[in-house]
């Protein structure tokens, strides 16, 4: 897997559906992540059996996401077309519903190589990826298959993100909204630990 922290997330233009229900032919990242932070997390396939627990916990969790300014978009090789029959199915017969993000459609599977997830098998693998302001990728992480990602981290992490281009601390294990920081550099790390060592 290729690491793309601390790099440019690749840009792309394609048909999605949009957290509206419209169905776009041209939709293209960077216009719409402009100035705010993103995540873009990718799913094997519609109409399966993990991916529905997950991007019903994205949409269930999307005024959060909202709230901090951060667009959030999935991504799977199914076409535009697929992603509105998903989200026109009711949730207890194995749909989505009208969920409140963007759907990209990655038919060609240029995407999902660009981020380098895509499966032997053709699909993409649970990756997740947190974009700044800046368009640059400050976190990611790829689950196999059969694992479902914790939506509430990747919360977390768009809080440490936004704590630190605040305050200018670092984030330390198990970090959260509402936690101290910590300075980085020796005497730092030495007043953190002598408060904290034992919470760790």
């Amino acid at each position: 897997m290729g690491v793309l922290v601390n790099k440019p997330a690749p840009d792309f233009t394609a048909a999605a559906v949009l957290g509206s229900g419209e169905i776009v032919d041209a939709y293209t990242l960077s216009d719409a992540i402009k100035g705010k932070k993103a995540v873009v997390f990718f799913y094997p396939l519609d109409f399966t059996f993990v991916c529905p627990s997950e991007l019903l916990a994205f949409d269930h969790r999307i005024e959060e996401f909202q709230k901090r300014n951060v667009e959030v978009i999935g991504v799977s090789i199914d076409s535009q077309f697929s992603h509105n029959a998903w989200r026109n199915t009711p949730v207890n017969e194995g749909g989505i519903g009208p969920v409140r993000y963007t759907l990209v459609a990655d038919t060609k599977h240029e995407i999902c190589q660009a981020y380098d997830v895509e499966h032997q098998d053709g699909v993409a693998f649970r990756g997740s990826f947190l974009i700044d302001e800046d368009g640059l990728v400050r976190h990611q992480v790829v689950n196999d298959l059969p694992l479902g990602r914790n939506v509430d981290e990747m919360l977390r992490m768009v809080d440490a993100l936004a704590f630190h281009q605040e305050h200018g601390e670092v984030c330390p294990a198990g970090w959260k909204e509402g936690d101290k920081g910590m300075d980085a550099s020796p005497d730092g790390v030495a007043a953190y630990l002598s408060e904290n060592a034992d919470k760790l």
